[in-house]
């Protein structure tokens, strides 16, 4: 059976790890690899299977315990790691070979590794993409992944139920293959949506790759598995092929405007440190030229959560294009599905084109004309052009109706028959305008335009979160032998009304019909995400709060006149909410956790010696 044989959906966690319930130890092989990177595979055209995951040209040479590469191996458990890369015979390119892909993911990859042939992509291209884990949801309590979304910003935590796929492929015409073309794509399969650091890791390893095929591939892995894991708040060094990139990884803790801060010391690095000013991040201004004139639009059809159609002469520009639509509404979580680059062979694509029933919550990017035709029933499509890099603001897409999408060759333009509910904001386009013709630098603009669409979409929410805080149970309300009081229900007409003295009006000049526009938020997935999550916490923070409010009190005085099953049963409940409290769900403080501890100490001592025996076996 080959490495990638689809009877096993999924590799036992103590290897690189995907979707299986347990969790991998920080020492064990790949550990450091997988907090980054899922796999690394190559794809190529085959004449008899078309895209297909690459082979192995014969046996591999297996390297001993004592050689190294650049790192530590690859590896197995009690042998050289690198010997699980290495066997006899043919291996499809896929690092760590024991990576599961199942069959329908194995061909999405393919598939959405290529260029559709309508692109034609000639050179080097990158782009990305997203798939459907195929084994059911990860469970989102590994203990890497809890540390990692603890700090991080809601909107870069990792992907529990898809894989993003960053592509770096090449076409050029080659004498020496049949099709007279070298068509190959090395693909990053990650969790993280760091399109920025794996796009720039991709321009080091790719085309170096493609010289001197897997050796350098192999190596490349090695040195990715002696990386530090992802560490929100924290500057790092990541050395791969004798460059080191310096990042930023996010904090929760960050500021919305956050600007990184200043990187690390340089003197003990050589050669001086890449430093990425940001790992997800894209030039929103390249991105939004086309669309300049109805980037307010778009912002609202991305906080209704309306299905939208991008297609683009590219994957580059499809995927780029669907990858800052969902950047506008940051610091809040796209909590709709989103396909960067998609194709007729997905495996999703009667679910997406289906005319049975309304079109699903998704941001398509596509490249295929074809796509115009089945989804002329979606209500927004939006179609760009060919990008031009004049110093003039590109022709801008017009608004047109659905009604005028007949034909295959349509041009540029958004078909919808949305009203926006806000005034266009004419100030930000004269700065943008008066920026280009000064020719203000590239990241000036953008920083522009992401402040714009920041303060809007802080100016939607925070009367949304000074309303849902008024729900909240005063802290004196809460005493320790009561369970604490329930937070109140969310009551939409409650809200509407307070906005009349603490709406958006406050903070942002834009008129319009605010009021209109959160009657639809109220019925869009983002509202039902954002409030699930902020019950959540606040959910958490009561518990917190009637952990610390019982460790303050006087235990002893208390356990005076209860029976014992009364003691028991608190002692089963400060330990349910130690055990919450130390997986990090509850912001409580180190002091009260030993402060609980002492009391489930002190309460256990107190009662029998055989109850005592139950409650804390040998």
């Amino acid at each position: 059976m080959d490495a990638l044989s689809g009877a096993e959906p999924r590799r036992a966690r103590g290897r690189l790890g995907a979707a299986s319930p347990g969790a991998r130890a920080a020492g064990a092989p790949w550990a450091r690899f997988s907090a980054w990177l899922e796999c690394v595979c190559v794809v190529t055209f085959d004449l008899e299977l078309g895209q297909a995951l690459e082979r192995t040209k014969g046996p591999i040479a297996r390297t001993s315990p004592g050689t190294r590469r650049a790192g530590p191996a690859l590896g197995v458990p009690g042998g050289s790691p690198a010997s699980t890369l290495r066997a006899a015979g043919s291996l499809k390119l896929v690092y760590p070979s024991d990576f599961r892909l199942t069959d329908k993911e194995k061909s999405s990859i393919c598939y959405l590794s290529f260029p559709d042939s309508h692109s034609g992509c000639l050179g080097d291209t990158q782009f990305s993409f997203r798939i459907r884990q195929c084994g059911g949801q990860r469970s989102p309590w590994h203990a890497e992944d809890r540390r990692y979304n603890s700090g991080a910003p809601v909107s870069l935590q990792r992907e529990p139920a898809h894989y993003f796929g960053y592509v770096y492929f090449r076409q050029v015409k080659d004498s020496s293959v049949k099709r007279g073309y070298f068509q190959k794509s090395l693909v990053l399969v990650s969790r993280l949506p760091f399109v920025r650091l794996f796009q720039a890791l991709l321009s080091l390893i790719a085309p170096e790759y493609f010289d001197k095929l897997a050796p350098c591939l192999e190596a490349v892995c090695n040195e990715i598995d002696q990386w530090p894991a992802p560490v929100p708040g924290q500057t790092l060094n990541l050395p791969v092929m004798g460059v080191v990139l310096q990042v930023r990884v996010p904090s929760r803790m960050d500021k919305p405007e956050h600007s990184p801060p200043k990187q690390c010391s340089h003197e003990n690095l050589l050669p001086a440190p890449v430093v990425l000013t940001s790992v997800h991040e894209l030039d929103l201004f390249r991105c939004f030229q086309p669309v300049l004139t109805h980037v307010q639009t778009l912002w609202e059809l991305m906080l209704l959560g309306e299905p939208l159609v991008v297609l683009a002469p590219s994957p580059a520009m499809s995927s780029e294009m669907v990858l800052a639509l969902i950047s506008c509404l940051q610091p809040l979580k796209f909590c709709c599905d989103y396909r960067p680059y998609f194709t007729i062979h997905d495996s999703e694509f009667k679910e997406f084109t289906t005319r049975t029933q309304a079109p699903p919550n998704v941001v398509l990017g596509v490249t295929n004309p074809f796509f115009i035709k089945t989804l002329q029933h979606w209500p927004h499509i939006l179609r760009v052009g060919e990008p031009k890099m004049s110093g003039d603001l590109p022709k801008q897409v017009k608004l047109k109706k659905p009604s005028r999408l007949k034909t295959l060759d349509t041009k540029p333009g958004l078909y919808t028959a949305y009203s926006a509910h806000l005034h266009r904001d004419k100030a930000l386009l004269k700065r943008l305008l008066k920026g280009l013709q000064k020719k203000r630098p590239w990241d000036t603009q953008t920083a522009l335009l992401r402040r714009h669409l920041l303060e809007l979409t802080q100016s939607f929410i925070i009367p949304l979160e000074h309303y849902m805080a008024s729900l909240m149970p005063l802290q004196k309300s809460i005493t320790p032998w009561k369970t604490p009081p329930q937070i109140r229900p969310f009551r939409q007409d409650d809200f509407l009304r307070s906005l009349e003295h603490a709406g958006p009006q406050l903070t942002c000049i834009l008129k319009g019909d605010w009021l209109g526009l959160y009657r639809r938020f109220f019925k869009s997935p983002h509202f039902d995400g954002w409030y699930r999550q902020r019950y959540k916490e606040m959910a958490h923070k009561l518990e917190a709060l009637h952990l610390e409010a019982i460790c303050e009190a006087n235990i002893e005085a208390w356990m005076k006149d209860k029976s014992e099953v009364e003691v028991v049963d608190l002692v089963l409940k400060l330990r349910e909410k130690l055990v919450q409290a130390q997986g990090h769900q509850l912001p409580v403080k180190e002091a009260t956790l030993r402060r609980a501890q002492l009391y489930i100490e002190t309460v256990i001592g107190s009662l029998p010696k055989d109850l005592q025996a139950v409650l804390c076996p040998p």
